[in-house]
């Protein structure tokens, strides 16, 4: 069955990286395919009539959404009501749950079809919330087995898809040659590399940037052969991370501050220190081993123990759904114990290596063609049929919480 005409609605650049390849590979297989609703430059590119600018959806924080909560509102009941007149094959979502999944809700039970694409984090925290999914989409399209194992205990359609960073990153890489290309010298003889990723975000910087510095400081000590570098994600958290520096003359000569190239880094590098989040995820597919440690405000903390119910926080320990990455989440994240944990994976080469080689086994279980792959299950809704084989039910059970089990 040809698909015609696809409703597509993404929130921000991400969404519009991910729409943008979902549309090539539609209009592979169906040519002269249409699209219409909300996307960005790169989905524009591909021909979409967006109806707004991709930044109408792009709201952080509580304080900002409720002071644009009425323009949202009417934004979404002028996406209804184009979407009805225009009478798509099917309309997904793309991430920006919070918007997206009332838009899709209402739009199913006027009758149309329905898919989301990117699930959220539901598996973790809020877990009620996939009743109110079940009523708004015909199929959630997910990154990773173990959020499709959660949507299938909980009956709802759904297609593991693949990732697309896993698509975009090479299963092979070359350490000594990203080395060359940051023009990074060759570790003296017996020494080691360690990339240092304290996160994006200033309060990050805040949280983790003196602990990570200070860890550094301890194992630069003990080891006066190791090389350390330290990509800075923007301008901002270069000022922020130099400041840090110039307060710490032992570590003159001994980092190096780049922007950005954070993969180039990873791959480059021996091992990895890093704050939990998706830089985890680029670490485990540039086959990295790695230490993940995390400090956030305390009452932050306090609430996020009370609504958060996972055994793990890293992607590679919930996809691995065994601890493969030690995780040092507030008070454990101290420089002695950060610098403990990281010289004792720089002191085991065999270990590295046995890591290195899981990390790339995991790689490729991940680099599934994600956008062909979603474009197969948006087909197969349209035409009724029975949604690509995804993951056995009960794959993916030991990343889940109590909670949810």
């Amino acid at each position: 069955m040809t698909v015609r005409r696809v409703y597509l609605v993404a929130g921000e650049l991400s969404g519009d990286i991910l729409g943008a390849g979902l549309m090539r590979a539609l209009k592979a297989r169906h040519p002269g395919v249409e699209f219409r609703g909300i996307g960005g430059p790169r989905m524009i590119a591909e021909g979409i009539d967006s109806r707004y600018p991709l930044e109408t959806l792009s709201v952080m924080g509580l304080v900002e959404v409720l002071k644009h909560l009425p323009g949202l509102v009417k934004v979404r009941r002028t996406l209804k009501r184009d979407a009805l007149a225009w009478r798509p094959d099917i309309m997904v979502g793309i991430d920006a749950p919070d918007f997206n999944l009332g838009l899709e809700r209402q739009l199913r039970e006027a009758g149309l079809t329905t898919a989301h694409y990117v699930s959220p984090s539901v598996w973790a925290w809020r877990q009620g919330r996939v009743k109110g999914i079940s009523r708004s989409v015909d199929a959630m399209l997910t990154f990773l087995p173990f959020e499709a194992a959660f949507y299938a205990r909980h009956r709802v359609p759904v297609a593991f898809v693949g990732h697309p960073l896993a698509d975009e990153l090479p299963l092979a890489n070359d350490r000594q040659g990203a080395r060359a290309a940051l023009g990074l010298s060759a570790p003296e003889s017996g020494g080691a590399l360690l990339a240092v990723l304290p996160g994006s975000r200033a309060n990050e910087i805040r949280f983790l940037g003196a602990t990570f510095l200070d860890a550094v400081e301890r194992l630069c000590r003990e080891r006066p052969a190791l090389s350390v570098v330290i990509p800075a994600a923007t301008p901002a958290r270069r000022g922020e991370l130099e400041a840090l520096l110039a307060t710490r003359p032992a570590l003159a000569g001994r980092v190096t501050l780049l922007d950005g190239q954070s993969r180039e880094a990873m791959v480059a590098a021996d091992a990895v220190l890093l704050a939990s989040g998706t830089a985890a995820l680029e670490a485990m597919l540039c086959h990295r081993a790695m230490v993940v440690a995390y400090r956030m405000a305390p009452t932050t903390h306090w609430l996020a123990k009370r609504l958060v119910h996972t055994e793990w926080i890293s992607l590679p320990n919930l996809i691995a759904r065994e601890t493969l990455v030690p995780e040092l989440i507030q008070d454990a994240a101290s420089p002695d114990a950060i610098a403990e944990r990281l010289g004792a994976l720089l002191d085991d080469e065999a270990g590295r290596r046995a890591l290195e080689a899981r990390f790339a086994e995991m790689h490729a279980a991940l680099q599934r063609d994600a956008s062909r792959r979603a474009s197969e299950t948006i087909e197969a809704l349209v035409a009724g049929r029975a949604l690509p084989a995804s993951v056995a039910p009960e794959a993916g059970e030991a990343a889940l919480g109590e909670g949810e089990r």
